[in-house]
């Protein structure tokens, strides 16, 4: 054995030896106390023996008690029947002959005032309570009889039918014989059963541990809770200190020395050996011999708390997986956060000199930190052109931050070729297709000619933007031969181009389908939904001049469409054609 394996066992010798010299001293301090007080006694209160017979062989005998004295004097109810035996002595019938006062009080107790007739004389017991002939009692009166031994306690079961309704009876029964007559007593057992009940639905027991000798007075439960086999014996508080883990030693021993030697109420949990990780909390108490006086005796409740344990211990580890998991989200969403105010504009006036005004907004997936792959870009290009896009990266979280960052800043540098955006889109996908399967995007992708007021846009599985013009809204036209699709999804696929000439006032929505989808929903029904919703918010006529008075109006839309439902990022991009710029000098 090396050093470190020696040390524990070297803790656990000396915390059972602590423990046995405990035990050992008290029960010392208990016999010193027995002998002086037998001492004493015989010195102050001792008789002499010699006159104490005088004394008694010269008084007067009292006459012995009657039958009917002796059986009322009984502390339980009892029973005197006659058995009645046929012609090969075995038991055909017991006459009900008398019954103690305890008897008559039990049954005005247990049965309904006037519920059975009144007993007049022998009568037959079977007859009298005839659910009785289909339970042990029979067996017990042939068996005292013909043994002339006590048979029982036996618990019985039975009904008695009575003018109110059956009455169910459970009592523990004894019979013994008496003379010729037999004597059947019993006490309440439902009371005992009850406790046993008790004891196994909350898992608890109770036991008294004699300090003097090590006896042991345990509960009906006692083995259950402990784990230990029907037939087990009883431990001590010296075996029951064998019996736990090493590492519950100390604290038994911090509970046995309050009870006995600071004589106060001590709780500990033990962890028993070779029981199923069975944790068993025990409350102890002193019982003294006088108030104040020596501790004779440990009485002490145990209740099985391992499921408690277990369940506990479960839930720390989901709490500290919760935790661990908020933190990475927080982790994720703090990076994600910075990486989307990096890479996302905040429009104010720098679009001005193209004739334009632009707002956007955006609605993070609060299930995922607050993060997303939707992004949109508006950038000035060579020639006075303007790169407007916006985009829908998927799936979530940083790793569609992450797919939106490389695509947006693909983006850009793919537009100072000066490419048509056709051209840019076919790039863009190339691109996706080379990252991966997982590396699958949708898309606007628009250049805007401000000094025609002409925006030529391509569709890579997107919605198409949404005109606003004199009140009325509606969606541009597909591009020819239909919307491509999205990004990343195949290889070598051309995109076609719509042009879209916009007249100073009219407003251009680009969305992400975040903002409309419903689960199980039907796309048309989505796009119908924004389209009302751009509508309602209007009030009837455009949004006012400014940034603050377009960006109001974009928060309206949003607000109108977003709710619980929600599953995915949202976001909404508006831009309004101003005026038509002055040239490039």
């Amino acid at each position: 054995m090396d050093a470190t394996s020696a040390v524990p066992d070297a803790r656990t010798h000396l915390a059972l030896r602590s423990i046995r010299e405990l035990l050992a001293a008290q029960r010392r301090r208990i016999r010193r106390y027995a002998e002086s007080y037998q001492e004493q006694g015989q010195g102050e209160g001792g008789h002499d023996e010699g006159a104490l017979s005088a004394t008694v062989s010269s008084s007067p005998l009292p006459p012995a008690p009657t039958s009917r004295e002796v059986l009322d004097a009984l502390p339980a109810p009892a029973l005197l029947v006659a058995p009645l035996r046929d012609d090969e002595g075995r038991i055909q019938d017991a006459l009900y002959v008398a019954q103690n006062a305890a008897a008559r009080s039990y049954a005005t107790e247990r049965l309904p005032h006037g519920g059975l007739p009144r007993w007049e004389g022998p009568v037959s017991l079977f007859e009298r309570f005839p659910s009785l002939t289909g339970t042990p009692l029979p067996d017990m009166l042939a068996g005292a009889l013909r043994e002339r031994a006590p048979q029982g306690p036996t618990l019985i079961e039975w009904v008695v039918t009575t003018s109110h309704g059956p009455v169910r009876i459970n009592d523990q029964v004894r019979v013994a014989p008496c003379g010729e007559h037999l004597l059947i007593t019993w006490e309440r057992g439902h009371r005992l059963h009850m406790a046993a009940a008790a004891q196994q639905l909350v898992r608890t027991c109770w036991a008294e541990w004699n300090l003097g000798d090590g006896g042991v007075d345990p509960s009906r439960g006692f083995r259950r809770v402990l784990g230990l086999d029907g037939q087990a014996d009883i431990p001590t508080l010296a075996e029951l200190a064998t019996a736990v883990t090493p590492e519950s030693l100390p604290e038994l021993y911090r509970t046995l020395y309050d009870v006995i030697l600071r004589k106060r109420t001590a709780v500990c949990e033990l962890r028993l050996k070779g029981a199923g990780d069975r944790v068993v909390r025990m409350t102890a108490e002193p019982v003294r011999i006088a108030p104040g006086g020596l501790v004779w005796a440990l009485r002490a409740v145990l209740t099985d708390v391992t499921a408690e344990r277990r369940r506990r211990a479960t839930a720390e580890r989901a709490e500290r997986e919760a935790r661990r998991q908020r933190e990475r989200a927080e982790a994720v969403a703090e990076v994600a956060g910075v990486l989307r105010e990096a890479v996302l504009p905040h429009f104010q006036d720098e679009l001005a000199a193209y004739g334009l005004e632009a707002t956007a907004v955006y609605r993070p997936d609060a299930r995922e930190a607050g993060v997303g792959g939707d992004w949109y870009k508006a950038r000035r290009l060579p020639g006075d052109r303007l790169l407007v896009a916006l985009g829908d990266a998927r799936g979530h979280g940083l790793a569609a931050v992450t797919l939106m960052a490389k695509l947006r800043y693909a983006l850009a540098g793919l537009a100072y070729t000066e490419q048509r955006v056709e051209q840019l889109t076919e790039w863009l996908n190339e691109l996706a297709c080379a990252d991966g399967i997982e590396s699958t995007a949708t898309a606007i992708i628009a250049r805007y000619h401000p000094e025609e007021g002409l925006l030529r846009w391509t569709c890579a599985g997107h919605p198409r933007p949404v005109l606003v013009r004199d009140g009325a809204v509606r969606q541009l036209p597909d591009p020819e031969g239909g919307p491509g699709l999205p990004l990343g999804v195949l290889s070598g696929v051309p995109y076609t181009a719509a042009d879209a000439a916009l007249r100073v006032g009219d407003l251009v929505l680009m969305y992400s389908d975040g903002l409309t989808e419903r689960r199980d929903s039907d796309p048309d029904l989505d796009t119908q939904r924004f389209l009302d919703a751009a509508k309602r918010c209007l009030r009837g006529e455009a949004p006012g001049a400014g940034h603050e008075a377009l960006n109001e109006y974009a928060e309206r839309v949003v607000g109108e469409l977003d709710g619980p439902h929600r599953s995915d990022d949202a976001t909404l991009l508006v831009l309004r054609r101003t005026a038509t710029p002055p040239p490039a000098p």
